[in-house]
């Protein structure tokens, strides 16, 4: 994950010889958007939904097929489990459920790779209530707890938790690394796609709560994903993927750290929305998109979290990405390595690759601001920046209309050029408010603006 230091973000406003208008070789012809009536892009993908027609439900006899369920011997559980979930779907079973009780699953694959618990297409697969699939302790760099196979699947109401706490780190003998980063709990993945993850509590893990690799229409939602190494959730390549109503929280261990994590790897991420979730105590971040176009990210919740720290901060994007941020409520207790800011995009300049703009719109930031730099092209309105600065620098075509940036009453000394900060930036604003006293802000189309107090080092 790429991060910026205090000092090089302080250097990036200040630094007018850091980069010049050429060298960002930005789009100037934006998109015309299909806008509703808040000026916000309409959203205009879902993701679909499995549609199991045979709901003939197979509850799995676990004298019959010789499984423990009091969390023993994991070769003899992880072997019949699946001979009994097999059968079930070569009978044409629609449903499958598991009984109550603590399954231990793992096999052997090869020297990186644990395996977990394999489901099939056209499945619906449930979980009774108190039962729990666990990952055995192992020493291998990846593994699934659940790993899907096909499309059109569900699985829902249980508990799947990774073996965090007896994990053996290994060193690797290629270069001797010790992270073990790919454990998770469920991966959607070899091509599988119409796939819901529904009430699941997903914990523990090494790596991820859920990895999606290369799929299309998954949805999670009412889950509760907390205390995994990695992500939350990690999106490696997928298309038109939504994430709502779910409790992403205490992400810790490994980099990056985020409760939601986009980041394709040359890969295609694109149609995602990201709705009403409860973020906090996730130690990187809440949601970082590094590689996602067309990404909604609406109506979350994001809290630092007492006694949390962050690295990065709670919203993260990258400069080619493409992303409308609505109606989020973000809350900073500290700053993260980037000061006090509640949403960072970070850029290395140059072309975006698109010519979208991004949507900032209706926020509230408790304790934190906003900066954007060497980009091109946001519509910025109606937020509520609390405490703390809104800044572009290096910045063309930025909309700034109808925004509330208040004065820090902790930091009082660092109220000089406080509020609206600006650096070789374009665009237009108006309706701008810094407390109760409406802002100047000189902003020109065609002329770059910069404040004097950041000329001066404010």
């Amino acid at each position: 994950m790429k991060k910026v230091s205090h000092s090089l973000f302080l250097a990036l406003l200040v630094c007018l010889t850091s980069c010049n208008k050429d060298e960002l070789d930005v789009v100037n012809k934006v998109t015309a958007e299909d806008l509703d009536g808040k000026g916000l892009p309409k959203l205009a993908f879902s993701s679909k939904q499995p549609e199991l027609t045979n709901i003939q439900e197979y509850i799995i006899d676990l004298e019959q097929w010789n499984i423990p369920n009091n969390g023993t011997d994991p070769t003899t559980t992880t072997a019949n489990l699946q001979a009994a979930i097999d059968w079930a779907y070569d009978e044409g079973f629609g449903m499958v459920t598991l009984p109550k009780g603590e399954y231990l699953v793992g096999k052997d694959v090869n020297e990186i790779y644990q395996g977990g618990i394999e489901i099939h297409n056209n499945t619906e697969f449930v979980f009774s209530e108190g039962a729990v699939l666990e990952m055995d302790t192992n020493d291998k760099w990846n593994y699934c707890v659940i790993s899907l196979d096909g499309d059109n699947i569900i699985v829902r109401d249980g508990t799947i938790k990774g073996d965090r706490d007896s994990h053996i780190f290994t060193p690797r003998e290629s270069d001797g690394a010790t992270s073990h980063d790919e454990g998770h709990g469920i991966c959607v993945w070899n091509d599988s796609n119409i796939v819901l993850i529904d009430n699941m509590i997903i914990k523990d893990t090494t790596g991820d709560g859920s990895l999606v690799l290369d799929a299309t229409d998954v949805t999670f939602t009412n889950n509760n994903i907390f205390n995994n190494r990695r992500q939350g959730i990690s999106v490696v390549g997928g298309t038109r993927i939504t994430i709502t109503d779910n409790e992403i929280h205490h992400i810790n261990g490994t980099s990056p750290q985020f409760g939601i994590d986009i980041e394709g790897a040359g890969r295609v991420d694109e149609d995602i929305l990201i709705q009403n979730n409860y973020f906090h105590h996730n130690k990187g971040g809440d949601i970082v998109n590094t590689s996602g176009k067309n990404v909604y990210i609406l109506d979350n919740i994001l809290e630092q979290g007492d006694g949390n720290v962050y690295i990065d901060g709670p919203l993260v994007s990258w400069h080619k990405t493409h992303n409308i941020i609505a109606r989020n409520t973000i809350t900073m207790l500290s700053g993260s390595v980037n000061g006090r800011l509640g949403y960072i995009q970070y850029s290395s300049g140059g072309d975006k690759g698109h010519n979208r703009a991004t949507y900032v719109h209706d926020n509230v930031l408790n304790n934190c601001g906003m900066y954007m730099y060497k980009s091109a092209d946001a519509d910025v309105r109606r937020n509520k920046f609390l405490g703390y600065f809104l800044a572009f620098s290096d910045f063309d075509n930025v909309i700034l209309e109808d925004n509330l940036v208040t004065y820090s009453e902790e930091h009082t000394n660092l109220r000089y050029c406080w509020s609206y900060r600006f650096k070789n930036a374009t665009g237009s604003a108006s309706g701008n408010y810094l407390g109760d006293e409406l802002q100047d802000l000189p902003l020109s189309s065609t002329q770059p603006y910069t404040m004097q107090c950041v000329l001066d080092g404010w």
